[in-house]
């Protein structure tokens, strides 16, 4: 799976797409992206230039100073081309195995964001009391190359709109959300950034969304069906015991939303879908989940060039992406 990964991406690289993205999950066939900032330092030795991103880089799972030294290394790779994504994680298999209480990861995520995010932001770690982590002063090195104003996202279940707009954090959108529920978190996110950060506007959201495009409209819609449901399977099978789990009329319902959601077909189809949510939401990228749900390394390739060659310019004046969403076994 991670050499068909590896593969992927430079067929990505190659085709034209801007920049590459990683997740983070742990042990189950949901993801299997453990590590994303190690992958994403591969990736800018593979096509220097190539701008990167984490989606997300779950902070209560880390040391914060280890998060600030890798991010500020990945971040110099890059030359300054790193997007770095957050998130909380709500599977209880993760938090157990990483031997994280979960009724802390709120908490911990508000504190290590505040250290994390600070230290990027001066170059210096300050010692002061905190709950978690009481860290001694240190000064970061290498320093940070420059500041991540801009460059910070999160989902809005991360967290509520207004530390998001606290911490300068913009909005990474999901795919399992309504063309209105997207706006409308993205017009509660701009009502809550005017009030602490009144002189700037916001930044433009990161629209995610799965992909799948192929000539054969029939064969997309069949294939594309079969991909999404695997995927909806592992997602509720990883997230279960955080009680998640919905119960089968309701899976149901969200799988057959989560698929009529989802840009999949012919490269005019997903044109189609996907110009809306670029008309209303203005994204100044599109996360194309490229690779999940049991496809095979072909039938993603063909699907990543297609999109490549003829969705990418159909959607003119926007930026579109890869996401390394690592495949299933399923």
């Amino acid at each position: 799976m991670w050499h068909d990964e590896l593969e992927l991406t430079t067929v990505a690289i190659d085709s034209g797409f801007d920049s590459v993205w990683a997740t983070e999950h742990h042990f189950t066939d949901f993801e299997m992206s453990p590590s994303p900032l190690q992958f994403l330092s591969w990736v800018c030795g593979r096509a220097p230039g190539i701008d990167v991103g984490t989606m997300v880089l779950v902070l209560p799972w880390h040391d914060p100073l280890r998060i600030i030294e890798e991010v500020v290394v990945l971040d110099h790779l890059a030359d300054g081309r790193f997007t770095l994504g957050i998130g909380r994680g709500f599977s209880a298999a993760e938090y157990e195995g990483l031997r994280i209480p979960m009724n802390e990861a709120s908490e911990r995520f508000d504190e290590i964001a505040e250290i994390v995010l600070a230290a990027l932001e001066t170059g210096r770690i300050e010692q002061r009391p905190r709950t978690y982590y009481d860290l001694p002063a240190r000064d970061v090195r290498p320093a940070p190359l420059r500041s991540l104003r801009g460059r910070l996202y999160g989902a809005p279940s991360v967290a509520s709109t207004e530390l998001m707009a606290r911490l300068g954090s913009g909005l990474l959108l999901t795919p399992r959300k309504s063309l209105e529920e997207n706006a409308a978190e993205l017009s509660r996110h701009a009502a809550a950034w005017a009030k602490v950060r009144p002189d700037t506007p916001p930044p433009p959201p990161i629209l995610n969304q799965f992909v799948y495009v192929h000539e054969d409209s029939d064969h997309a819609r069949t294939s594309a069906h079969e991909y999404l449901a695997a995927f909806s399977r592992e997602n509720d099978r990883h997230h279960a015991r955080a009680g998640s789990h919905a119960s089968a009329a309701g899976s149901a319902i969200e799988l057959t939303e989560f698929i009529a959601r989802t840009a999949w077909g012919t490269p005019e189809q997903v044109v189609d879908k996907l110009a809306p949510a670029v008309s209303r939401l203005r994204p100044s990228t599109i996360l194309a989940h490229a690779f999940f749900g049991g496809m095979t390394r072909d039938a993603a390739e063909q699907s990543l060039r297609l999109f490549a060659e003829q969705v990418i310019p159909a959607l003119a004046g926007g930026r579109q992406v890869v996401d390394a969403q690592q495949g299933l076994d399923a």
